[in-house]
């Protein structure tokens, strides 16, 4: 996923992938909260959607970070509300 990620963010030295992951890994910590499975290493297509559009919300402030931010908050509900990404039956 990391790398997904950094091709997301346009990003290719290393020197982020720490911030990067921490990114990823509080993306998933969301989803869960919200009651999403966040498919481990190989999330589904729009599990993986959501964790780039967090990351991309997050990452680097810029004036395009507060609607990648809304459009991952739509999305997470999307999810939340459908029994096919939902953590517990």
């Amino acid at each position: 996923m990391l790398e997904k990620v950094k091709v997301a963010l346009r990003i290719v030295t290393p020197s982020f992938d720490g911030e990067v992951e921490n990114l990823i890994a509080a993306a998933k910590a969301d989803l869960g909260i919200a009651g999403v499975d966040a498919g481990g290493d190989e999330p589904p297509a729009l599990v993986e959607r959501a964790l780039i559009l967090y990351c991309k919300g997050h990452f680097g402030w810029n004036e395009e970070s507060e609607r990648y931010i809304k459009v991952y908050e739509r999305l997470k509900a999307h999810l939340s509300l459908s029994g096919d990404y939902r953590a517990v039956e």
